[in-house]
């Protein structure tokens, strides 16, 4: 047993600084192994690595409680025993470690718990299941259940969600722990989850043991208890990871309505106070009449009488309504500024086909197109006209139109879709990540078309 080196002498009048924290050495009663007592008479059990004798820490003797075969191969504690870290701000010595496993529908999972020593906060303990970690505390208060299905509790004001129960058995342990631990001894477990957190409960008997964890990440354990190389992956997707969609998904669509609301109320608001919408010219033409002789009446190209675009730079429509019947005719123009000779170039096709089927009635197209050309300065302008027309119906009447200054609505298309686009994609993948989630819970969530659906 090691002796504590002497304290340097106190000056009169000044307070007692609390004892250094010192380990006690002891020897195994079975094998005669060192064992490092590091909870100062607080354990209540503690195991030998060497014999795997599970021993009495209250007893002086160190009587044998239990001894348990060991599993060949087992592996070895990711936190040694003994090593010192910092979690949430207060030093931490790891003084146990413990694997617990359950048994669902033929499959058995393993996880590891360790247990942590403060002299002066007490023990607190680390979860691990294929590289998801728990920083676990025990209840100051006790839960109160909500009957409902699936069961709920409430701890501390917030709501748990039933995620799972099962029987939890201890298989190995090494090192010290504040109960009587035993190879072998069962205890129902239950889970109730609110990512980050999770609230569970051991029944043993009639007796009941409350805990609550938060989700930590390996990284967060490497570095408090600053551990060589890199924490092994998490697997899968844990009962109580957050999210990576911070938003649940009402959430999501609560804020994609409100940004819907105000892009309406901006495309109201221009379409009657910002944009103008003033027609400028109108023309009414015929392929066989056209105002210019040509000898290729199908092939007439001509300009339109002036007309003016006034006030600030602005977008410009043309618009070409004819009364075309299962035919087509394609217009070249050419916007002209008769002031600085600036042309904008662009075709426009207006067609319009219907008929009968086996299917029934049927038509495609319309008898009326638009174009927007933007940015058009102020000015004096023409149109070049080049209409062409179907062979075998060579005369169509058609309309030109010129408007300044009209609502655009493409742009709030684009606005709509480049806030409905991100929505559906946070919530496909924060429904997918709790689809993923529940997979392994006492409460599934069904996918569509298999009959059920989980209820909350």
């Amino acid at each position: 047993m090691s002796a504590a080196p002497p304290s340097p002498p106190r000056r009169p009048g000044t307070p007692q600084a609390p004892a250094a924290p010192q380990v006690k050495a002891v020897n195994c009663p079975n094998c005669g192994a060192a064992i490092a007592l590091r909870t100062f008479g607080k354990a209540e059990t503690v195991a030998c690595d060497s014999c795997h004798s599970i021993l009495d820490a209250q007893d002086p003797t160190l009587k044998i409680l239990q001894k348990f075969q060991a599993v060949v191969g087992e592996a070895a504690p990711l936190i040694p025993l003994g090593r010192r870290g910092k979690l949430r701000g207060e030093d931490y010595e790891v003084i146990g470690f413990q694997r617990r496993s359950t048994e669902v529908e033929g499959i058995r999972y393993l996880w590891h718990e360790y247990v942590l020593f403060n002299p002066y906060k007490g023990f607190r303990y680390l979860t691990e299941y294929h590289g998801h970690w728990n920083d676990v505390t025990l209840c100051k208060m006790l839960p109160t259940l909500v009957p409902s299905s699936p069961p709920k509790a409430t701890y501390l004001g917030e709501t748990y969600k039933h995620f799972q129960t099962c029987t939890a058995s201890t298989d190995y342990v090494v090192g010290e722990f504040p109960w009587q631990v035993r190879v072998g001894e069962k205890v129902e477990a239950t889970d109730l989850v609110s990512p980050p957190r999770v609230l569970s409960s051991e029944t043993t008997g009639n007796e009941v043991t409350w805990s609550i964890g938060e989700y930590l990440y390996g990284s967060e354990i490497w570095k408090a208890f600053n551990l060589p190389g890199n924490p092994p992956p998490a697997e899968g997707v844990f009962e109580n990871q957050p999210s990576p969609v911070k938003e649940p998904v009402g959430g999501i669509w609560a804020v994609f309505a409100l940004c819907v609301l105000a892009l309406i109320a901006l495309l109201v608001g221009y379409t009657l106070f910002g944009a103008s919408n003033q027609q400028v010219f109108v023309g009414n033409y015929s392929t066989n009449s056209s105002p210019v002789p040509s000898p290729a009446p199908n092939e007439a190209s001509f300009v339109t009488d002036l007309f003016e675009l006034g006030g600030r730079t602005s977008n410009v429509e043309v618009e070409t309504t004819a009364n075309v019947d299962n035919s087509w005719i394609y217009v070249n123009y050419a916007l002209i500024n008769q002031d600085t000779g600036q042309a904008w170039d662009f075709g426009r096709e207006v067609s319009y086909y219907h008929g009968r089927d086996s299917d029934g009635s049927w038509s495609e197209g319309g008898r009326q197109d638009s174009v927007v050309v933007p940015s058009v300065p102020a000015g004096h302008y023409y149109l070049r006209v080049e209409p062409e027309v179907d062979p075998k119906h060579p005369q169509v009447q058609y309309t030109v139109r010129v408007k300044r200054d009209v609502p655009v609505l493409g742009i709030y298309l684009l606005a709509f879709l480049a806030l409905l686009v991100p929505a559906i994609a946070l919530s496909f993948r924060g429904l997918s990540f709790e689809a993923r989630r529940w997979a392994e819970s006492d409460h599934p969530i069904v996918t569509v078309g298999s009959g059920s659906s989980e209820d909350d």
